[in-house]
């Protein structure tokens, strides 16, 4: 075998992984599809929808969330190519292991590792801030110090002119980390029946915003749809340009976290009941009914409120905010109680996620076996549950959730385009593969994926960019120090 970065895991070592797969087969192409609907629907849709129409958009939200659905179905009809062939866990590592090389398929890791962690992290303070605000609907209130993390707590003292705490600690969002841990560590079983159940609630809860608020919708609010651009102060101080047609892109891009869900769909794959059938279906199907809900509440949403008073408070909760600013505290109770439930679905798809990807890496030799150790009765990587829950319950407690949300959609975008590369290049390479789902027009939909996700890559904010670029060059050194050495195809070229 080629001892080089590109050498790529043969085909007969992936059939080894599913014939030995020591997950349980319990998901259908319904769970499945589930399984993607709770990882994209929530904080799209009850937090970044406010954030993106003030700060970005306006009413032409609707817009953005079309061309980050444009993107997501590139990438998405390039996943399900690549799910029918190697039906494993690891999502695009997995992938891009058999097509194009080792170093390639571990940058990709290694950024879905950035992908799920911030995104577990980001929706974790999201659900602390609907938790906060339903408990205050019954007159209870915690301390603000518990309930942010340092930097905005210390923000909160200035602006309410509090004495500041020495100590803060988002404690709502470290103990709803170590419920969802709980969970996954039980059993995917366990972990399906409660994403369903949410799944259910949740989707009822926006058909109720779709349908009751669009009573309440003002049109006047929509004009003009498309706003002229201006320079817009953001919270922590920074002006940028908004609205126009950068403002719908550079939208797209912050509400692009929305989307991650579908990706989860992949690294089920271990679990699928008919992996090769099922997880295309499950892909496609939960990333088109996603992208009209979205656009159907974000048209509601901007409608009821004009989106210049989506500040402060209502950032965190803007759909509750919405009809609270209609005079229906009554829906505002019903929305709060669904956002709180529902976040926890997309916590819990996020946390999966990268349990797999860390148990596909570790199968190939390039993590510790610390990480692919299977609990006997439970049958699920629970060691590395475990350090997951530790690491997103303490990050998330201390850590503002604006850089967090930014990097998640960092670590998205750049998988999403190294997946429409990858499965270009092994449909030129080797065309005569079996493909039980075949991309159609891939030669066009691919560099358009490709062209799609860099672009909104650049339209992040600088910050986040950075901080991404920094953790991808850590993962290449402990590629070289630890990966390489000691991958299993390192030791088959030994022998």
């Amino acid at each position: 075998m080629e001892k080089s970065i590109w050498r790529k895991k043969p085909m007969s070592a992936y059939e080894a992984d599913i014939k030995n797969n020591q997950l349980k087969r319990v998901m259908g192409k319904w769970s499945l599809t589930a399984i993607g609907i709770g990882g994209i629907i929530g904080g799209g849709i009850f937090v970044l929808t406010g954030t993106a129409a003030h700060y970005h958009a306006g009413p032409a939200l609707a817009l953005s969330f079309i061309v980050a659905g444009i993107g997501c179905v590139f990438a998405a009809l390039c996943y399900s190519e690549f799910a029918g062939m190697l039906p494993v866990e690891g999502s695009a590592y997995a992938y891009a292991y058999g097509t194009i090389g080792e170093l390639f398929a571990w940058i990709i890791g290694w950024g879905l590792i950035l992908e799920y962690a911030m995104g577990a992290m980001t929706v974790a303070v999201s659900w602390s801030g609907y938790f906060n605000k339903l408990i205050n609907l019954f007159g209870i209130e915690i301390p603000y110090y518990l309930r942010n993390d340092p930097f905005s707590a210390a923000s909160y003292a200035t602006n309410h002119n509090l004495e500041p705490s020495s100590f803060a600690f988002n404690l709502p969002a470290f103990i709803i980390t170590w419920v969802v841990t709980w969970i996954l560590v039980k059993g995917i079983k366990e972990a399906r029946n409660t994403n369903n159940l949410i799944v259910v609630l949740k989707l009822a809860a926006i058909l109720f915003v779709i349908i009751v608020g669009a009573f309440y919708v003002n049109a006047d609010n929509w004009h003009p749809f498309i706003p002229e651009p201006e320079m817009v102060k953001h919270e922590d101080g920074t002006s940028a340009e908004a609205y126009g047609i950068r403002g719908i892109l550079s939208g797209a891009a912050a509400i692009f976290f929305a989307y991650i869900g579908f990706d989860v769909v992949s690294t089920s794959a271990g679990e699928a009941i008919n992996p090769k059938k099922d997880v295309p279906f499950a892909i496609i199907a939960s990333l088109l009914i996603c992208t009209v809900l979205y656009i159907m509440v974000s048209l509601v949403l901007t409608g009821m409120i004009n989106y210049k008073e989506i500040t402060g408070d209502a950032l965190k909760a803007p759909v509750a905010f919405a009809f609270d600013h209609v005079g229906k505290p009554w829906a505002v109770l019903i929305i709060t109680a669904a956002a709180t439930t529902g976040l926890i679905s997309v916590m819990l798809v996020m946390m999966l996620g990268q349990t797999r990807v860390f148990l596909g890496m570790a199968k190939d030799g390039l993590l510790p076996k610390f990480f692919k150790q299977i609990h006997p009765n439970f049958q699920t990587p629970w060691k590395s549950t475990i350090l997951v829950g530790l690491v997103v319950s303490l990050v998330a407690s201390f850590t503002p959730i604006g850089v967090l949300s930014d990097m998640t959609s960092f670590g998205t975008l750049f998988a999403f385009a190294m997946v429409c590369l990858a499965v270009l290049i092994l449909r030129i390479k080797d065309p005569n593969r079996e493909r039980p789902f075949k991309t159609p027009m891939l030669k066009l939909i691919a560099p358009l994926g490709i062209i799609t996700n860099v672009g909104l890559i650049a339209l992040l904010n600088g910050l986040a960019q950075k901080l991404a670029i920094a953790w991808l060059l850590v993962g290449l050194i402990v590629f070289f120090i630890y990966g390489q050495r000691n991958s299993n195809l390192n030791q088959m070229d030994k022998d």
